[in-house]
């Protein structure tokens, strides 16, 4: 006990028992909810934000397991210490919270050392070494922390202040600790500083935990930086590819037969990152018009700059006069030779307005809707599998032909739920079956609509607020009359 406290002192007497052990039932309830919330953390390695989360709650858990040992110990008070190893006292178990704390008192009068045998352990030196003299403590401190060491124990001594900070110490055997040192100068009667105590702790754990935590939250918020960035990028990529669908697609030749369009992109409701998804319109120099949707796996500037690079090679073929069955046929070349493998769906429809006629084909992809004089109908698909998926495949090509006032939707999977892979003029679910049913629904009201746009104002009252698991985009052309 410090010189400067006497058993009769308050500061001597143990705290209320029944108090402690409140604080101790409250802390042990708090440290199972704790374990509960720490077992249901995500244990996945590869997720920054599971990371962050687990290091939290074992940082939580170490700090409350601490808390309870320490009160603990003030409830049973101080363990005695017997004569013969008042020296060399035996080691607490190893990791348990006593071999963590140790205490020690340099007194200046004499330039005698007291330690516990727990700030041995502590320090990894010998029990039956003298202990260091606050001259030789510095010895076993790193070299850039003893110049703290040296002002807090300057500040004891000299102005009487409390210690109260850290210091690394270099083990005999080469490790490193962190110990937390509190202490106070004891004083002599006439006031002056007799000796100086302290109680050190081991707090190497608990850093490492909050380095931890400081290093997976540092990592979490680069991640979300990252996801920030790539999402900015992707977004303006796709802005600057597609067609704007605020308002009507504008093409230079108006008149009868030709195409009034209106588009719409609809981004998922649960992810983050931007699909590949894509709609366009172009018209071309023969007077026909392109229209297509289309569809890359993944998300994220890969998916949208893999949809630039795909929409590109479609625009450039068909302006050469290439048609829609063959042209699929080299978009399926050019993704199965891509640096990154991925997999597309699409329609290409070629509209001839002399004629009327829709020349189209697909390759895995929802068939168009055609909506005429109040009723609705799929378009039976000609033969296309999916972009990518196999090397040299054929894709066939149907005809339709159209009359004034017909109106034609396309639209992506995100839309209206579809499996890839089911067979042909097939949606690959019951739910799939009943969504494309509530769009051929629709045509009563897309007999009334005066414009493509009206259309479209049409499909998002009734799936606008629909929540997709992926973006989705739908395009609708009416013919004119």
């Amino acid at each position: 006990m410090p010189s400067h406290l006497s058993a009769d002192h308050p500061a001597a007497q143990p705290p209320p028992r029944g108090s402690v052990d409140a604080l101790i039932s409250q802390t042990r309830r708090l440290r199972g909810e704790m374990d509960a919330v720490r077992r249901d953390a995500p244990a996945d390695g590869t997720d920054p934000e599971g990371r962050w989360q687990r290091a939290l709650c074992d940082l939580a858990m170490h700090q409350l397991n601490d808390l309870d040992a320490h009160l603990a110990q003030l409830r049973d008070g101080p363990p005695p210490v017997p004569v013969e190893a008042e020296t060399a006292p035996p080691a607490a178990p190893r990791g348990s919270l006593l071999s963590r704390v140790g205490s020690a008192e340099w007194n200046l009068l004499t330039d005698e050392a007291s330690w516990s045998g727990e700030l041995y352990q502590i320090l990894g030196r010998d029990p039956a070494a003298p202990p260091l003299t606050l001259d030789e403590l510095p010895s076993v401190v790193v070299d850039e922390d003893r110049p703290r060491l040296t002002a807090m124990v300057t500040d004891c001594l000299i102005d009487a202040k409390p210690i109260d900070g850290e210091f690394r110490v270099i083990r005999p055997d080469g490790g490193v600790r962190t110990v937390h040192m509190m202490g106070e100068p004891v004083l002599d009667t006439d006031g002056g500083t007799a000796s100086m105590w302290a109680v050190l702790r081991d707090v190497s754990e608990l850093r490492r935990s909050q380095r931890t935590v400081g290093e997976t939250r540092d990592s979490l918020q680069r991640q979300r930086h990252l996801a920030q960035t790539e999402h900015r990028l992707a977004v303006e990529l796709q802005e600057a590819v597609l067609p704007p669908w605020r308002g009507s697609l504008l093409l230079p030749q108006q008149g009868p037969g030709t195409l009034d369009l209106a588009a719409r992109y609809l981004p998922s409701s649960t992810r983050a990152l931007i699909g590949g998804d894509w709609y366009d319109a172009l018209e071309l120099p023969s007077g026909d018009t392109l229209l297509s949707v289309g569809d890359l796996t993944g998300h994220g500037v890969t998916a949208t700059s893999g949809m630039a690079m795909l929409l590109g090679a479609l625009r450039g073929m068909a302006v050469a006069g290439t048609e829609p069955g063959q042209l699929m046929a080299w978009l399926n070349q050019l993704l199965d030779s891509s640096v990154q493998p991925t997999l597309g769906s699409a329609v290409c429809c070629r509209y001839r307005p002399q004629s009327r006629t829709l020349v189209w084909a697909q390759a895995g992809h929802p068939a168009p809707l055609l909506f005429r004089n109040g009723t609705g109908r799929m378009l039976t698909p000609p033969d296309g599998v999916l972009l990518g998926a196999t090397s040299g495949a054929s894709y066939g090509q149907a005809e339709e032909p159209l009359e004034p006032g017909d109106v034609l939707l396309l639209h992506t999977d995100g839309l209206v739920p579809w499996r890839w892979g089911s067979p042909q003029g097939e949606t690959g679910s019951g739910q799939g079956t009943g969504a494309v049913s509530r769009l051929l629904d629709l045509a009563p009201r897309f007999g009334e609509a005066r414009t493509a746009q009206d259309c479209v104002r049409t499909v998002m009252e009734e799936f606008g607020e629909t929540e997709r698991e992926d973006d989705a985009c739908v395009l609708v052309a009416r013919v004119a009359t």
